[in-house]
């Protein structure tokens, strides 16, 4: 589904649903929802954007986008995940740290020292839960994740975390046409004054 324009509307309907789970409301999420199935999105893009959005929008707004996924799709969950067992950490942290510095390129290590001077268990969190566990796992390429979370951090106005997530997508393989189709898909889910920071930002990353 990478040919044609971009982002093509398969993915553009992933993005929508990721800002509208970050929005929060429940008739936007539901819409979102409706619109992948219409469009016959594929069924692991969306159980992979519902997971990661824990990372980003934390558990209740994940957990009541999963309530409605499960609803408007008519799908069951998964009988099992064994990539979620904690037997897999130490493949968790050896994929995160590959899939972090992808997202951050030079400036990993400076982030890794940067969060860890905040607390050494968000820097461990943050490679191992985050980025291995969940944003390394099969069912959804990463230049697709890393553009649900610019969707996501724009609507929560999370600027200093839309800057990073915005490099991360062009690292990813991402192109300026698909990093303003995610800022956009903010629009309908936050405030005149954030949007207005999140496409400043966009504005100077792609210039």
């Amino acid at each position: 589904m990478d040919d044609g324009p971009r982002p093509d509307p398969a993915t553009l309907a992933l993005i929508d649903l990721a800002a509208a789970i970050a929005g929060g409301q429940e008739a936007a999420v539901r819409g979102g929802a409706a619109t992948v199935v219409e469009l016959q999105v594929p069924v692991e893009w969306v159980e992979e954007l519902v997971l990661q959005s824990v990372l980003t929008v934390g558990w209740p707004r994940t957990l009541s986008a999963a309530a409605t996924w499960r609803e408007v799709s008519g799908l069951p969950a998964p009988s099992n995940d064994p990539g979620a067992m904690p037997s897999f950490a130490g493949e968790w942290e050896a994929r995160g740290e590959v899939t972090c510095r992808k997202v951050y390129g030079i400036n990993y290590d400076r982030l890794r020292s940067n969060v860890r001077a905040l607390h050494p268990a968000l820097d461990q969190w943050m490679v191992t839960e985050g980025y291995g566990r969940t944003l390394s796992r099969l069912g959804l390429d990463l230049r697709r994740r890393e553009l649900c979370t610019v969707a996501q951090c724009a609507v929560q106005g999370a600027i200093p975390q839309l800057h990073s997530h915005l490099r991360g997508a062009l690292h990813a393989g991402a192109d300026a046409e698909d990093l303003r189709a995610a800022v956009d898909a903010a629009r309908p889910h936050t405030s005149i004054a954030s949007m207005l920071a999140a496409t400043q930002l966009l504005e100077r990353v792609l210039s």
